[in-house]
């Protein structure tokens, strides 16, 4: 039976069918209630509010923008790179600058953009797509937030003064022993990753707590989106994976500062320890930045293609598998390493595997066109372009799978191309869809198709140019990380041309970012549903109220806007405009960890400003560690204690029974 749905033969893309209106689907309920939950709901006003806001709609946009600012911040690190490469034999920087540009740009990208862009869209989206007021810890999601800024703000003081990190994004001793680099460079970046790793532990822990607590009644788990699967696997895995980097920098920074011998060979230690703890947190990594925006597409794109995704849970399935195999290729990464035969064999044959449950999400994706009635929107295309930029970057991975081909190409600028299509080709392009597809839930604006279609066209293009000859040149040996290169290698005409796709490129996302800020100042307003979404969060008005839901909604099926398309009349169908109305004070429902079975009334924290508190503090106790000066590492714990007792100084007894309400 098809399950295509049933749409009007004149539909169009709201940029050419006018003005999107229409009112929510959820509850409209009386004044005096609406009034009751905006008081408990809404910020404080002024300076406190702003800083001590624990809205989860606010920290993810604020998690957007500055990813934003530090995707800026890396593009143009990458385009001075790219311009000192154009030709050879340049002179635009010397060796120690390209190598602290080169670092800072892997650590900016990777740990700066990458994955807390893909929290911001969780932060915002998760509780309007679960039916739910809030994450399940607002404090802590408040303090992930601040620990993400001030911990970049260690990273990045350290570079106008000439100590920033470099030794790549990936740190490799011992290279980064104090024997060949003395400075204070190494010593930023292994404290810096630590303190970032907080903000990630924290913040992963809040995510799958959320899930398992915060859904809206009958949301079971086989009927949440799939970026809600993609974000919890990824938050899982970095449970898990964060400890092993967080150790692997404290023991190097011991070993620099001192005296300790954990990789120094001539104390007893052994260099390869470094590789093996920053891979099994490195690889797993790389798939905690793409999962989540895998999510987004199968989320984003069958809106476009106006059917349910084809596949739903083989790619649930699909995205918690190829994390489980992802913790078992880290030596995928170190085949070069001289490391016995067998162990390669096994990790080799575990890299080969993993590219079947990879595979699920683009058959699924590539059906869901096919079967559905496709419109060619902004969001379309760049969702669409990942399938492509996928391919090409997967198939470049699973090559290197092979032992013997791995050994040619390593450390070669294949390597750089196969990187830079899984993560910008997977993560960029993804985001950028996803901006043009929920940006006017955020804001109740829609931004201009017409420029979308100039920034596609620059962006993909430029990407391509950028890029694609970087396996060329991987082909014919042109090592990375190298700072220049001879005009008799043959490279210069290749380089040239990555250059001017490099820049056409950057046009393409100044462009973004230029209409982003044209629709917030005059964008057509957007209704509450401008795509024909079929999940929650487009049942409510655009933007969101402060309390999300006025009711919280009773769910009958995985897509609750399009039940009377895809359900029979006498199923059961969702109640969107009846539920649980909770307008005591600030609260909200707590479900059955699977069932999402009504379980607790759940009493939410108002606006705090101890997380900022606690996260600036952090700075002097790191700062500390950095100047190696103990009292001012003791002043800053000193002051991060003192604010953790006033964190869980005890509250007021809660009433042990409470009644809630119920509106229909």
């Amino acid at each position: 039976m098809s399950t295509t749905l049933d749409r009007p033969a004149d539909w169009k893309a709201p940029q050419d069918a006018g003005p999107v209106d229409g009112a929510p689907l959820a509850s409209v309920i009386p004044a005096e209630a609406e009034r009751r939950l905006a008081e408990a709901w809404e910020d404080s006003p002024g300076l406190r509010g702003w800083f001590g806001t624990v809205d989860h709609k606010k920290i993810g946009i604020r998690y957007i923008i500055t990813a934003f600012v530090f995707l800026t911040i890396g593009g143009v690190e990458a385009l001075v790179m790219r311009l000192q490469l154009a030709q050879p034999n340049n002179n635009l920087l010397n060796p120690e600058q390209y190598n602290q540009l080169f670092s800072m740009h892997g650590v900016t990208m990777i740990f700066l953009y990458a994955l807390p862009i893909l929290s911001g869209f969780s932060n915002y989206l998760w509780p309007l797509m679960l039916g739910s007021r809030d994450m399940a810890y607002p404090r802590l999601n408040a303090l992930s937030f601040w620990l993400y800024v001030v911990s970049g703000i260690f990273l990045y003081v350290s570079f106008p003064l000439g100590a920033a990190p470099n030794d790549g994004w990936f740190n490799y001793v011992p290279n980064g022993s104090a024997e060949y680099d003395p400075g204070p460079n190494i010593d930023v970046y292994c404290l810096g990753m630590i303190f970032l790793g907080i903000s990630t532990a924290v913040g992963s822990a809040n995510f799958v707590v959320t899930l398992l607590r915060m859904r809206a009644p009958g949301m079971s788990l086989n009927r949440v989106p799939i970026i809600i699967w993609g974000t919890l696997t990824a938050s899982a895995a970095n449970l898990l994976a964060i400890p092993a980097v967080s150790l692997a920098c404290l023991m190097l920074w011991f070993d620099r500062n001192f005296g300790t011998h954990f990789y120094d060979i001539g104390g007893g230690g052994q260099p390869l320890l470094w590789q093996h703890l920053f891979w099994m947190f490195g690889h797993p990594w790389v798939y905690a930045v793409v999962l989540p925006a895998m999510g987004m597409v199968s989320d984003g794109l069958p809106v476009h293609c106006r059917r349910p995704l084809v596949g739903y849970t083989l790619v649930a399935m699909a995205t918690v598998t190829t994390m489980v195999v992802g913790f078992g290729v880290w030596l995928h990464h170190m085949f070069a390493t001289g490391l016995p035969s067998l162990a390669l064999s096994f990790f080799s044959a575990a890299s080969f595997v993993i590219a079947i449950p990879s595979a699920i999400s683009v058959f699924a994706w590539i059906a869901t066109i096919w079967t559905g009635r496709a419109r060619l929107t902004v969001p379309f295309l760049f969702f669409t372009s990942v399938i492509l930029l996928f391919v090409i970057g997967g198939v470049s991975g699973v090559m290197t799978a092979s032992l013997a081909l791995d050994w040619q190409l390593t450390d070669t600028y294949f390597i750089v191309a196969h990187l830079h299509y899984v993560l910008i080709g997977i993560n960029l392009f993804a985001v950028v869809g996803a901006v043009y597809h929920w940006f006017p839930k955020m804001t109740g604006r829609m931004m201009n198709e017409r420029l979308g279609y100039w920034v596609f066209g620059l962006m993909f293009g430029g990407f391509n140019v950028a890029f694609l000859p970087m396996h060329l040149l991987g082909l014919e040996g042109m090592p990375r990380r190298v700072y220049t290169y001879g005009a008799d290698m043959g490279f210069g005409t290749t380089n040239l041309v990555v250059t001017v796709g490099a820049i056409t490129f950057a046009g393409g996302i100044g462009l973004f970012f230029l209409s982003i800020l044209l629709a917030r100042l005059s964008g057509r307003p957007a209704g509450p549903n401008p795509w024909d979404g079929p999940s929650l969060e487009w049942s409510i008005p655009s933007p969101p109220p402060a309390y999300n839901f006025a009711v919280i909604p009773l769910i009958a099926s995985r897509h609750p806007l399009w039940e009377d398309r895809l359900l029979a009349e006498d199923q059961p169908h969702s109640r969107l405009a009846e539920g649980y109305l909770l307008d005591e004070g600030k609260e909200t429902l707590g479900v059955t960890p699977l069932d999402a079975e009504p379980d607790v009334i759940l009493k939410m924290p108002g606006d705090s400003i101890l997380p900022v508190l606690l996260s600036v503090s952090l700075l002097p106790l790191f700062g500390g560690m950095l100047l190696l000066k103990p009292w001012f590492a003791a002043a800053g714990a000193a002051a991060a204690f003192a604010i953790l007792i006033a964190w869980f100084w005890p509250h007021p007894v809660l009433q042990r029974e409470e009644q809630a309400r119920m509106y229909v």
